[in-house]
Formats: C-alpha cells, structure tokens, sequence
C-alpha cells in the first residue's frame, strides 16, 4: 500500500481528526455524540471528520439501533510506523556518513 503513508498523513494533520482518534484509542469505543462533547465542533462536522477517519482505516464503526459507535484501529498506523522506521534508518546512515568525512577531514 504506497498510498496508505500519505492518506493516513494526511487524515491525522488535521487537529481535530486527530483529537477524535487520539481520545478513541484513550477511552475505546465511542458514540457519535460521546465524541462531540468534547471536540469543539458540531456534531456534523464529527461525523464527517469520523468518514475521513474511516476512510484512511484508522476507525471502524457500527451501527447499533439509531446510534453509531466508532473505535480506534491502532493498527492502522502500521505502514505510518513502517515509514518512520525506514527515514530513520536513512538518516542515521546519513549523519554517520558525515560523521566519518569530518573525522577524516580532521585527521
């Protein structure tokens, strides 16, 4: 999945998404209207801030009479970790390669 990094970037980089996702991983399984107490925005705004959320895989949801619960799929960040792991290789390969000519050029 080459796309998942960059959509799951960019469903988190919004402040309140994350906030959504961050407080479900926290408390687990929420209703809509549980979720909208708190986030600051309409309870419309949730639910599509919820969709994007879904979208990028990081929530599931289900239905249970008129209400939806949602809960946090932690491990959905999986290709974000993966990611995070490769460019920290990377530059630890960098840094020691200029760590090794500045030693070299001092010498």
């Amino acid at each position: 999945m080459s796309g998942a990094p960059d959509l799951i970037f960019r469903s988190l980089a919004d402040p309140t998404r994350r906030g959504l996702f961050e407080r479900l991983c926290r408390e687990g399984e929420l209703t809509v209207g549980a979720l909208t107490v708190q986030a600051g925005v309409s309870q419309p705004a949730v639910s599509k801030h919820l969709a994007v959320l879904k979208q990028a895989g990081l929530v599931r949801d289900r239905q249970e009479g008129r209400q939806t619960h949602y809960r946090a799929e932690a491990s959905a960040l999986g290709p974000l970790a993966d990611w995070t792991t490769q460019q920290t290789a990377y530059w630890r390969a960098r840094f020691d390669a200029l760590e090794d000519l500045l030693n070299r050029m001092d010498q």
